[in-house]
Order: C-alpha cells, then sequence, then structure tokens
C-alpha cells in the first residue's frame, strides 16, 4: 500500500519504521526541517519538507493516489483539516488523524475522518501490548478500545496446532474469524483444523486479550 504519514516526531518515526518493515511505499511529510533530515537519514528515504496542511505540499508529495493517510500534527484542527483535505481533494481511499483530546474522536468520524485515535490511548495500549505479549505478530484496537484484533502466528509448538477449532476453547467474548494459509484465506468453522504456520485473526475484548493468546500462543503473561 501506498501510506502518507503527515506531521509527528517520535510517533511518525515508530510508522515509520514498522511500515517498511512490512515493505509498504510511504510518502513522509513534515513541517520540521532537522526533523525531515532525521527521518531521511534514519530510514533512508526520501521526505517532503512543508506543511501538510497546505495544498501545494500535498501536491509537491504526489498523494493522489495513496491508500491511507495518517495525520499526526499536535493539532487537532491542523489533523482534521489534513484528512478531510486528502479525502475530498485527492481522492485517498483512507484517513487516519491522531487527537490529543478523546472527545475529539466521535467529531471527527462525523466529519468523515475514517478512523480517529485518541494519543493517550493508543500509547498506552501500544506500551501494554509490547511489555505483555511477545508472540503478537499485531494487535489493531477497535471500536475506541472495546474489541482487538489480534493477529497471531501458529507455531509447532502451539497448543492449538492441528486441532479442530470446536475442540479449542477459548470462552466467551472472543471469535477466530480468519485463518491465513499462505495464499488462502480460510473463513473457519467448527471442523475446520488449525495448522503450524497458520496466521490467525481473533477478535476479543481487551480483557480477555491476555488469556486468548496465552491459550492460543502457550505463553502465559508474564507478571
Amino acid at each position: 500500500m501506498k501510506i502518507v504519514i503527515a506531521g509527528g516526531k517520535s510517533k511518525a518515526d515508530y510508522l515509520i519504521r514498522l511500515l517498511l518493515g512490512k515493505k509498504h511505499k510511504l510518502v513522509v511529510i513534515n513541517d520540521d526541517a532537522d526533523y525531515c533530515a532525521y527521518l531521511s537519514q534514519q530510514h533512508k528515504i526520501p521526505v517532503i519538507c512543508g506543511d501538510p496542511c497546505k495544498l501545494y505540499v500535498l501536491d509537491e508529495a504526489d498523494i493522489g493516489d495513496s491508500d491511507i493517510i495518517i495525520a499526526l500534527k499536535p493539532e487537532d484542527a491542523d489533523n482534521l483539516a489534513i484528512c478531510q483535505t486528502a479525502k475530498r481533494v485527492y481522492r485517498v481511499r483512507k484517513t487516519v488523524a491522531v487527537v490529543s483530546n478523546p472527545k475529539s474522536v466521535e467529531i471527527f468520524k462525523r466529519l468523515g475522518v475514517n478512523t480517529a485515535i485518541s494519543a493517550a490511548y493508543m500509547i498506552a495500549a501500544y506500551i501494554e501490548q509490547m511489555s505483555t505479549v511477545e508472540n503478537l505478530v499485531n494487535s489493531l484496537p477497535l471500536d475506541q478500545g472495546n474489541v482487538v484484533m489480534n493477529e497471531l502466528m501458529i507455531g509447532q509448538a502451539s497448543p492449538v496446532a492441528g486441532k479442530r477449532l470446536c475442540e479449542i476453547e477459548l470462552g466467551e467474548e472472543t471469535i477466530i474469524c480468519c485463518i491465513i494459509r499462505g495464499a488462502r484465506i480460510i473463513v473457519p468453522r467448527g471442523q475446520t483444523s488449525i495448522q503450524a504456520n497458520d496466521k490467525l485473526l481473533v477478535l476479543s475484548t481487551p480483557q480477555r486479550q491476555s488469556q486468548v493468546i496465552a491459550a492460543i500462543m502457550g505463553r502465559e503473561r508474564d507478571e
């Protein structure tokens, strides 16, 4: 995917590292000249130096065929403007804004932003996930943290490897909604078997996340 990262410092640095590792094509825009130089040198990518709220900067960045734009500026109003301009003028498919005020989340959604994330919640969730879940390939908070999508890679030693779905007890508020097996995407049913090297997409509540991962991956949460 082609992803635009607009603004931000430490968040931008982290996202660039993460997304480059997943082989996405990135367009990075930042209005801090020194930080542009740092990002370009650190990640070996071109960085557009300018204010992503300005049309001529977005023109220079050539964002028109982008799949996603992620707005990370410190001011919520700037991030809203970036997302709305990207969608209305440049037809960017998906818009994501980080907001400093959690009350802005629902307002942003009503104004057409696809995903608005409270920075405070995102950082807390990231720290919690990284400190407790070693084998989690990816974890995405949904519905403002009420549901979590976990992407789990099944190893040979996983307790669920070789078992049918109906034989796995994950408890309530949890569902294995998809199995990715090589190039195949499988919507599982009760008799579907899970194999080593499968990638599972598992929905759960945040309260159940650690127990679900332990049940599937075979590792208890570190205390």
